[in-house]
């Protein structure tokens, strides 16, 4: 019995000693994923302890209160929580990605890293063939390329005065002018042959003169009933068959003026780099030792060299130093920003005044950059690809680059600008105009004809009708007491 018990107690001890070295075992393994925690920098002695090197840039790494937050920070903190790990975060000393300098030397976290006084960069930095030559890259935690970031009133094209006339061509415009006139001229030539709406000729007054056609088939343009009301059958069906064509054209119409309109602010005079190139208005340039200045020097396409040329040409002037110094140059000046057109995607959503180009080039990602030969890659790159299939990435990159310009909607769908309806107020100002001066013409020639009948002056009894028609008492008796004191 004795011996029994000893044996037993012998079995758990021995199963509880190998029972903590695997767990033991397990957390001093790096390569070994666990479930992300929500404070990964928190309690766990004997974990390792990473340095971190990054850079301060919206909405990656940014600066709230005596904390770091924003997206590379919450992907840190994921990865530890997944890998099981501390970290501690620095900011990189000369504010740079990581370029070659003149002595050979690399600088920014690039440089860090091979100087050991760094294990990781977690930053929007872009994996580059030169970079990958002496540093290591993860799997790429964000897709991105090479963009043009502008400002909209430098790029927005003037609008027609006559912007209404947009919708159709000129042969259209031509075609249904011809339409309108062909179709009048039918309904007064109907109206004359048919019985039913002429019985008597030579006692009866035909109503749909050609005038009066004209009248009514403006009237179902503007969706409008207008008189002469037709009665024939013949003209019946003229009249329905004139109001189907004009329901639809008017609908094409209006189908097209709308869309015209909610897409101009995406019809962009620049479309392309080679319409930057061409263009002499804006100046263009990058951040100055970035992956972006890099590509377009090492590029073989003319376009790119000649892009090239001119920031090496102007580099004092074209090229800045931070990412906040481009965007805020672009804002305050005729000046267009090439570079990451994930981060100008972020710049136009925080503001409602830039756009980015149509055009993307060099399609590119944003690694974590170790040592080379570093234990730490592989491990990285299985967490981030991890992240990626449960949809956290998207989760990040939907917070973080979630718009902030509430007028975006409103500017798309708000209310119509004036130059865009200038040449309709024009055509209705002309038109006032017109009616004016016809009705002044009419009580002009009806003035001649009672001047005449009544022998008085024509200016006297054109000055009495225009009172008598505005209801200006004052003045038709002043003109009338010439008159009285004549007579008597």
């Amino acid at each position: 019995m004795d011996k029994g018990l000893h044996f037993t107690i012998c079995v758990v001890t021995a199963v509880l000693l190998l029972r903590e070295s695997s767990q033991a075992g397990e957390e001093k393994n790096p390569e070994v994923l666990a479930a992300p925690k929500p404070d990964s920098r928190g309690a766990g002695e004997g974990l390792p302890t990473l340095t971190v090197t990054t850079i301060l840039e919206d909405p990656y790494v940014m600066v709230r209160g005596a904390e770091l937050e924003g997206y590379c920070m919450e992907l840190l903190a994921a990865l530890a929580g997944m890998l099981r790990f501390q970290y501690r975060v620095k900011v990189v000393g000369d504010g740079q990605y990581g370029a070659v300098a003149a002595g050979g030397n690399w600088t920014g976290m690039i440089g860090e890293i091979l100087r050991r006084e760094a294990d990781i960069a977690v930053a929007p930095l872009t994996v580059t063939s030169a970079r990958e030559e002496v540093v290591s890259f993860t799997t790429p935690f964000l897709q991105t390329g090479i963009g043009i970031l502008l400002r909209k009133d430098t790029t927005s094209q003037d609008m027609s005065f006559f912007h209404f006339l947009s919708p159709f061509s000129k042969e259209t415009w031509t075609a249904l002018l011809f339409a309108y006139l062909l179709t009048c001229f039918c309904l007064f030539l109907v109206a004359r042959l048919s019985p039913c709406e002429w019985n008597e000729p030579k006692n009866e007054e035909n109503h749909f003169t050609f005038l009066n056609s004209l009248w009514f088939g403006a009237g179902a343009l503007a969706l409008q009933g207008a008189t002469p009301r037709p009665q024939a059958l013949s003209v019946r069906v003229i009249a329905v068959v004139w109001w189907l064509f004009t329901l639809a054209l008017l609908a094409a119409y209006i189908a097209n003026f709308t869309a015209l309109l909610s897409s101009g602010s995406e019809q962009l005079p620049i479309q392309t780099f080679e319409d930057l190139v061409k263009q002499r208005n804006l100046e263009f340039g990058t951040l100055e030792g970035s992956s972006t200045f890099y590509y377009f020097k090492n590029s073989k396409n003319p376009i790119h060299q000649m892009i090239y040329e001119y920031m090496e040409k102007r580099r004092e002037h074209v090229l800045v130093k931070t990412y906040q110094e481009a965007v805020q140059r672009v804002m305050d000046s005729n000046y267009a920003f090439i570079g990451e057109s994930i981060s100008q995607d972020l710049a136009a959503a925080r503001h409602c005044n830039l756009i980015r180009a149509p055009e993307v080039i060099g399609a590119r990602g944003f690694g974590i950059a170790t040592a080379q030969a570093s234990p730490w890659t592989k491990p990285l790159s299985i967490a981030v690809l991890k992240l990626r299939e449960a949809g956290d990435l998207d989760y990040l990159r939907n917070k973080w680059w979630e718009s902030s310009c509430l007028r975006q909607s409103r500017e798309r769908w708000g209310p119509l600008e004036p130059p865009a309806l200038g040449g309709l107020f024009l055509t209705l100002g002309i038109g006032l105009a017109l009616g004016i001066l016809a009705a002044l013409a009419e009580l002009s020639s009806s003035s001649r004809r009672a001047a005449a009948h009544a022998k008085k002056s024509c200016c006297s009894v054109f000055t009495e009708e225009i009172c008598t028609r505005l209801h200006i008492k004052g003045a038709a008796r002043q003109s009338q007491e010439p008159s009285g004191k004549a007579n008597a």
